[in-house]
């Protein structure tokens, strides 16, 4: 893969990464035990009515997976990036950036520019 196509889908992961955390920090606090967790936070509005206490229990409960949700896309994002920074770091590693977990094949271009992030190529992904 060259250079100058890493240098880019980099930047988006950096910039994906700063929007996902973003997005967590607003109803998350990071909790680094286990390294990269996060945990929403209760939304602790006191001296509420049982009707306005039984919104707040609704309302974790939604965020929960939603924190799920970012927490993975996050862990694939800086997945990524460790990739990325090894190659720039070890020419050994070369080539571990943009190559299928499952068969080993580089990954399409076209799907690391719409998922940077991607770990399988279109057919192992779409295999699973």
């Amino acid at each position: 893969m060259n250079k100058d196509l890493v240098s880019e889908l980099k930047g988006k992961l950096d910039e994906q990464k700063v929007s996902l955390t973003k997005e967590l920090e607003s109803f998350a606090k990071k909790d680094d035990v286990p390294k990269g967790d996060w945990e929403t936070r209760y939304p602790n509005r006191e001296n509420g009515t049982m009707e306005e206490e039984a919104d707040e229990v609704q309302e974790y409960g939604n965020m929960l997976p939603v924190e799920y949700s970012l927490e993975l896309k996050l862990k694939d994002v800086n997945s990524a990036l460790a990739k990325i920074s090894r190659q720039e770091r070890d020419p050994a590693a070369a080539g571990e950036y943009g190559r299928c977990e499952n068969c080993g094949k580089e990954i399409e271009e076209d799907r690391l520019r719409a998922v940077p992030e991607a770990k399988l190529c279109m057919k192992c992904n779409n295999n699973k």
